[in-house]
């Protein structure tokens, strides 16, 4: 058993390679959060990362689906893929936690272990489902051609309470001003290191990470795809969080030295920060900037849906339950809303095939796929 304490404490060390790259990526962060790009435009590039996140993270556990066909579920509640249904499910419902993670880091809600149960409920069973309880057994991660075990994380009965020093750490760390990008690494190795579920820890601290970094202005409007560049290394991915000399938890692992996990976690966001200001400063260049005065009072919602327009000339509620991860009811009101306040504009009323167009105003600002 293991000896328990009122806060996670991690052993790490700001390496002269860590903190400069720390500053090339704050600058990078100030470079695109100061320099404007036309809303549609932005929108419109954040919806493309959303789709990689969701693809490349379902990928790194498996998911059989390729990018483009990712796109396709995701937007369109309908589109199936025969035989692989659980494929389809998992990318749903990772695009639906994502938009949650992405609604409390806009409101800067704390981290709480509330929180992180509803994104692994999310993630696992929908958006709908009930907050998931804490694995009550072992779990034993092996070699998927060998059968020998990779890692035993900790017993069940500790989980409770090193989830709890985990988000304990997180809030103190984020008062002691404890760089963001620290505190994102150190908390997407400990959650995979508990292992808090018997499926899906890999998503959920992935999430977890980018909770972490847009909550406290990191999110780089929603430009990048971290799990993109994990999934383009899963090897280096992987040997990063296999820090200790042996498989057991309790063995080398509670207590090691994370550093070379943070080194590894920094240069790759730093690769994500980069490509995100390179592709900033292109659109910049290459897009108008002028557009309508109201475009900046458009609600979240009403910016997550917007994009749609860029491949399609209408939208149905369904395509907006799907967006925003909401029931088809809400969508119909959120829809009738935007009418009457001129946004949108019903192009079809048939109530059995009721479809919305945009209205002029804003279509013409909208950046083609």
């Amino acid at each position: 058993m293991i000896m328990l304490h009122p806060i996670w404490q991690p052993k790490y060390s700001i390496t002269p390679a860590i903190s400069q790259t720390l500053i090339e990526m704050e600058a990078a962060r100030v470079l695109v959060e100061n320099t404007h790009l036309p809303l549609f435009v932005q929108d419109e590039l954040s919806r493309k990362a959303r789709i990689r996140a969701t693809h490349y993270s379902t990928r790194i556990e498996g998911n059989r689906l390729t990018l483009q066909e990712a796109e396709e579920v995701i937007s369109n509640r309908r589109r199936l893929f025969r035989g692989r249904e659980r494929d389809v499910a998992e990318v749903r419902n990772y695009w639906n936690a994502l938009i949650r993670v992405e609604e409390w880091a806009s409101k800067k809600i704390i981290v709480t272990e509330d929180m992180i149960r509803r994104i692994h409920a999310i993630v696992m069973k929908g958006r709908r489902a009930k907050s998931s309880p804490y694995r009550d057994g072992q779990n034993v991660i092996r070699d998927s051609l060998t059968g020998s075990i990779i890692y035993l994380p900790p017993e069940a009965s500790d989980v409770p309470e090193l989830m709890r020093q985990m988000v304990a750490w997180i809030n103190a760390s984020e008062k002691d001003r404890v760089p963001t990008v620290i505190i994102a690494g150190l908390a997407h190795y400990q959650f995979v290191t508990i292992h808090p579920y018997y499926d899906g820890n890999g998503r959920a601290a992935r999430l977890l990470s980018t909770l972490i970094l847009h909550s406290n202005g990191y999110g780089l409007k929603g430009l990048f795809s971290l799990e993109e560049y994990h999934s383009r290394d899963l090897e280096a991915y992987y040997e990063a969080l296999n820090i200790g000399v042996s498989h057991n938890y309790y063995l080398g692992r509670e207590d090691a030295n994370l550093t070379n996990w943070l080194e590894y976690y920094v240069k790759t966001l730093a690769s994500v920060f980069y490509d995100a200001k390179c592709e900033t400063l292109r659109n910049a260049e290459n897009t108008p900037q002028a557009e309508p005065e109201s475009f900046p009072r458009l609600d979240r919602r009403a910016r997550l849906v917007l994009p749609l327009f860029a491949g399609q000339e209408t939208i149905t509620s369904s395509d907006v339950s799907q967006t925003l991860g909401l029931s088809e009811r809400m969508a119909r009101v959120i829809l009738k809303q935007w009418v009457d306040e001129g946004l949108l504009f019903v192009a079809n009323p048939s109530k059995r095939s009721r479809s919305y167009g945009l209205n002029l105003e804003y279509r013409q600002y909208i950046v083609h796929r």
